[in-house]
């Protein structure tokens, strides 16, 4: 029996939906199947109840649910023992992050979150976007930012999980400038541009691949290399290596500076929602503070 199996359970019990657990666990369709089956097969038992729309569990899914969630939970903490990391009860908050969002917006918030309710102790989990929902389903982290866009569907539309927006920027189509300050590499030229992109199953790689489609660019570009981290592909920008879709505060100070500017135009870029998700059961205090100075007020803008 191997851990992904339970995470795979745990994702489709809160989803009720094969593709859309297989997407968040960041699988192919087939392959999470595969893996539902081997632990029906370990468990003896069927868990999941296929004949239901959406999908539900059987009365031994039920009950073993409860069990996968408890043996995750002690695996992460007995591991965190292991390695040192388990901090004073109620000391430290664990917010998973994915990678951009962890280096651009995480420190900034953080003080201002710390200015308004006063110390805060994270600890920060860096991971893709599918590494990150994991966390959060898995119980092993309290809170998650995440990238959330309308070309794609998100954790918020289960339901299951709170969802906070706390700010919103843009993914943008960058380049280094030529000697004139212009785009080195301009999308309105409608020239061959290399491109430098994400990987095709990593989240902003599908925001960017939404908007490709939807201009018409697939012709213009001309592969030249993909990794799913931002920061690389940034660096490939800035030495003239091609064109990339960047999140717009991941690059806020190259912009400034003048070393990276702007390509096309603003049909070419996409809105991207900066997200805060909770575990859905109230929890210990710390967190609920955090929740409480991010959470919409319900009130807000009532005559």
């Amino acid at each position: 029996m191997e851990m992904n199996w339970l995470e795979d359970f745990l994702t489709l019990s809160v989803t009720r939906n094969f593709s859309r657990a297989a997407e968040l666990r960041n699988v192919t369709q087939p392959a999470f199947s595969r893996r539902i089956r081997n632990l029906e097969y370990w468990v003896g038992a069927v868990l999941i109840d296929r004949s239901l729309f959406p999908v539900g569990l059987t009365q031994a899914g039920e009950a073993f649910r409860k069990t996968a969630q408890e043996a995750l939970d002690t695996l992460r903490l007995g591991r965190e023992e292991a390695q040192g990391l388990v901090p004073r009860a109620g000391e430290v908050v664990s917010i998973a992050a994915s990678h951009t969002i962890a280096v651009s917006f995480f420190g900034d918030w953080h003080a201002r979150l710390q200015a308004q309710i006063g110390p805060v102790r994270a600890r920060v989990i860096a991971d893709h976007v599918a590494g990150c929902v994991e966390a959060l389903i898995s119980g092993s982290c309290e809170l998650m930012l995440s990238y959330s866009s309308p070309a794609l569907p998100t954790l918020a539309e289960i339901g299951r999980y709170p969802s906070a927006t706390l700010a919103w920027e843009r993914l943008i189509p960058v380049s280094a400038p030529d000697q004139d300050g212009r785009p080195k590499h301009d999308l309105t030229r409608r020239t061959t541009i290399p491109y430098l992109c994400y990987s095709s199953n990593s989240y902003l790689g599908r925001v960017t691949a939404a908007v490709v489609e939807r201009e018409g660019l697939a012709s213009q570009l001309e592969f030249s290399y993909e990794c799913s981290m931002s920061d690389v592909l940034k660096r490939g920008a800035l030495a003239g290596a091609g064109i990339a879709w960047i999140p717009e505060l991941a690059v806020r100070d190259e912009l400034a500076a003048g070393l990276l500017v702007q390509s096309g135009d603003e049909r070419h870029t996409a809105p991207l929602a900066i997200t805060l998700f909770r575990q859905p059961e109230p929890t210990r205090n710390e967190v609920e503070r955090i929740w409480a100075a991010c959470e919409p007020d319900p009130h807000a803008g009532a005559a």
